[in-house]
Order: structure tokens, then sequence, then C-alpha cells
């Protein structure tokens, strides 16, 4: 329970903070070019808090005279706090949508010049991208520490091992993009593989001799999907291997009650030996609610231990368990972590180009799948992103930002795609009156608008299917 709260929290808190930040571009930008907010919403539905502004000095100095009947834009600016948070809005003062005095027509959205409403409805996404390069230079500034891109394994006839990859190779760069951590390796091959063009990556051998390995385009097209590109392409990180010795046990398990204790070696389980504690789990789990027969060792001395594994339910299976946790030697990681940090300055171009080159993927990405070349299981609905919300949070700051930059990302993207009723079917729209002379008519503009709400109720609940779907098959 504490943990699907601590999801649910979080996942609003994360929404919270990407929606205000993309409302507040459309406010902030009005604001500065002269139009009247009338109100600025955090969330839809019933409000839950609320509370108005000062007008400005300006607007004090447009207010009604005595006699003149007043109205809501003799008002300053309401702030809301809305029950359903999965989006926002700001309210304008706008001919269109009811009577305007004359005296405030000067501030009105529709009076104003083509290229001021283009302003306004672009900043929401272009501030989405600016939180994202924030986010990103933060992180390089405070440190990131990521494990090193150490190759462990190469599966045999993959495109890897044809490429030349071999155990023990260090990935230093992918084509001129230096990547000191897995993460970054991932990352940088994902954003190159969508070119369809062979991709150079440089790593250091088992010998310390740089060599260069090249992975074609064309194969490596249809590998960034599903997230699975590593062990797509054949590679496997390399690991630190944990002996067999039993760190900790949990009271009242398996563990405890056949009498096994810290610091107890496994030597052999049903007459295998174990050489690491990855090779007793996997037997483990693959034998729940059965009796096995463990040979361990203990001061010194070798002693058989019986227990009954105990069981869990994972998705529609049971996995077995027993109860223990390994001793980990203290430093036994550190030769595969490394810390990337970056200057204040160096970070800036670091942040801004991965958030181009990342908005860029998810551009290709989603044209691919469109036209039908990747599977719409890629999606993600608001309950694959909650969880992700609530496993980053619970990660660290740093974790969490990067989570909050990829989606920051593609609110971005989204809300820049040429479809009614987003922003940037505003910008098409504002693109034809520029190229036409006039306006769009409002008849044309009500019916582009029902299709881009039918496309996105659409999109919405085909999100909610996938999300369904791959909770049902986890």
């Amino acid at each position: 329970m504490t943990s699907f709260l601590f999801t649910v929290a979080s996942f609003v808190v994360a929404l919270g903070i990407l929606i205000a930040v993309h409302e507040f571009g459309h406010f902030w930008v009005a604001r500065k070019l002269g139009v009247k907010v009338l109100r600025f919403s955090i969330g839809f539905g019933k409000p839950l808090l609320t509370f108005r502004g000062r007008p400005s000095a300006a607007e004090a100095a447009a207010g009604a005279a005595p006699g003149d009947r007043h109205s809501e834009a003799d008002l300053g600016t309401e702030y809301v706090v809305a029950a359903i948070p999965l989006g926002g809005y700001v309210k304008m003062l706008d001919e269109r949508e009811g009577a305007v005095p004359e005296r405030y027509l000067h501030q009105a959205f529709n009076r104003q010049s083509l290229a001021v409403r283009s302003a306004i409805v672009a900043a929401g996404p272009l501030f989405n991208f600016a939180f994202a390069i924030l986010a990103f230079w933060f992180i390089g500034v405070y440190g990131d520490t990521g494990s090193r891109p150490w190759i462990g394994e190469v599966a045999e006839s993959t495109i890897a091992a044809e490429a030349g990859f071999a155990a023990d190779d260090e990935i230093l760069s992918v084509g001129d993009t230096r990547t000191p951590t897995w993460e970054s390796a991932v990352y940088t091959l994902l954003t190159n593989a969508t070119s369809g063009d062979d991709v150079s990556v440089t790593v250091r051998d088992a010998a310390g001799l740089e060599r260069l390995r090249i992975l074609p385009g064309d194969r490596l097209l249809v590998l960034a999907e599903d997230g699975r590109l590593l062990e797509r392409l054949g590679l496997a990180p390399k690991r630190p291997v944990i002996e067999p010795v039993i760190g900790q046990v949990v009271a009242g398990e398996a563990a405890e009650s056949a009498g096994l204790k810290a610091g107890d070696r496994v030597l052999s389980i049903d007459g295998r030996e174990v050489g690491s504690w990855s090779e007793l789990v996997d037997y483990i789990q693959r034998h729940p609610a059965t009796l096995v027969e463990m040979r361990i060792s203990r001061d010194g001395a070798e002693r058989p231990i019986k227990l009954i594994v105990g069981q869990k339910d994972q998705g529609e299976q049971a996995v077995g368990r027993i109860g223990a946790g390994p001793h980990v030697p203290e430093g036994l990681f550190d030769d595969y972590r490394v810390e990337v940090r970056y200057g204040p300055l160096e970070a800036v171009p670091m942040a801004a180009i991965k958030t181009g080159d990342m908005s860029l993927f998810m551009l290709k990405m989603l044209g691919r799948m469109v036209i039908g070349e990747i599977s719409v299981r890629n999606l993600s609905g608001p309950i694959s992103i909650a969880q992700t919300a609530g496993r980053t949070a619970s990660f660290g700051l740093t974790q969490f930002l990067k989570f909050l930059a990829l989606v920051s990302i593609s609110l971005g993207v989204l809300n820049l795609l040429p479809v009614p009723i987003l922003d940037g079917g505003h910008l098409f729209y504002f693109l034809l009156e520029a190229i036409k002379g006039s306006p769009v008519s409002e008849t044309a503009q009500a019916f582009g608008q029902r299709i881009g709400l039918v496309i996105l109720l659409g999109l919405m609940s085909l999100a909610f299917y996938v999300d369904i779907a791959r909770l049902f098959n986890s």
C-alpha cells in the first residue's frame, strides 16, 4: 500500500511540475507581450485551490472608470489547482470567448499580430524543452554515477559478434560522442540507430588497445523499438561476481528455518556446484515449493542443510525464494562505476545537444510508429508513466530529474505536432493564415478541433490499452 501511494504521489508531482512548466510558458510570454491572462489552471475539473493575483499597474490604469460596468478583465489573474491532474490551461482575454470591454481590446489575444499569437502558442512546448535542458545541465554539474560500458559477454551469431565485439571491451565512444557510462552508450546507440547509417563504435579491448567496431545501419534500424537494444545486439554488461556467501537471512523464512546463518558459504545445491550468488538464485527461483539439499561451509567445516524453498507469485508464474541476501564485500562495485561531471559552462552545450537529439529521436520513432515500421506497443500511457515516476523517484533526485526531462521532451514534441487542439495545430492554422493573408474560418477551425479531439482520444485510449495489456502480460 505504501509503495502504491508513493507511486501515485510521484506521478502527481511529476505531472504537476511538467504541466506547470508548459502552461507557465504560455502565461509568461502572454504577459510579457501585453495579453491579459484571466486564469492559470493546473488540472481540470473542480477547483481545489484558488487565489487571485493583483492587477498589474497597466491593468489597473486601464480599469473601469467610475460608472463603468466592471468585468472579469478588471481583476487580476485567477490561479487554480484543480482535481484532475491530467493537463492544464491558460485562459486569455479573447473576443471569441465573450464580450471584451473596449478599454481592454488591445490586450485581447485575438487582436494581436500573427507573430505575437504564434510566440504565445509556441512558448508552452519551448518551455518544456527549456526545462529538459535545465534538468540535464543540473545533472551534469551535480554529477551522475553510472556503470562503465564494460562488455561481459557477446552472444554468438549476433550483430555485435559479427562486428567484432569481444568480452572485456569497454565502449569509449559512439560516433563522435563520448560514452562514459552504459546509459550514455545505449542512449547514443539508440539515437544513431534511427538514421539507417552505419554506426562506428570505439572500444578499448582487453589488451588496452583502442579498436573500431562498425555496426551496420540497416540492421540497427529494426532494433530500437522495444528498449532491449543491448540484448538484441548480443551484448551483456560485465558484472562483478558475488560469491555465494550468505550476508543476511529474513526472519521466519526458509533460510532461517533451515538453520542458515550469515557467513555460510553455499558449496553445492542438489549435488550441483555453486560458483556465484547468481547461480544460487537462479536455481532457487526455478524450484519453488521444493525440498533441496545444500552443502555449506561454516567456520571451515562442511555440513549438509535441507530446506523447503518458499515461493512468491511473479505475474502468472511462481518463483522460489528462501529469504536470504548475499554478502557484498566493500568496494566490490568500485571498478564498475564511474562518475560523470561537467563544469557549469561545459554542461550547457551538453544539455542542449542531448535535448535536441532526444527530441529528434522521439519524432523519428513516432513517425515510424505512424507508418507501421514499429509496434504501437512502444507507447506509454498514464499507468506506465506513473510506474516509472515511482521507480525513478525511489532511486533519488538525479534519476527522477532524468525522467522529468524525458517526459518534458515528449510533451514538447507531441504538442508541436500539427494536430488541431494541440499547440502545433494552432501554429498550423497560423501558418495557413500567413500564406493566405487572412485567418482560417471559425467553421474550419471548429471542424479541425473535432478531428483533433477524436485523434487525441483515440491515442489516449490506445495508450491505456497498451498499458493494461502490458500489466497483464508482465
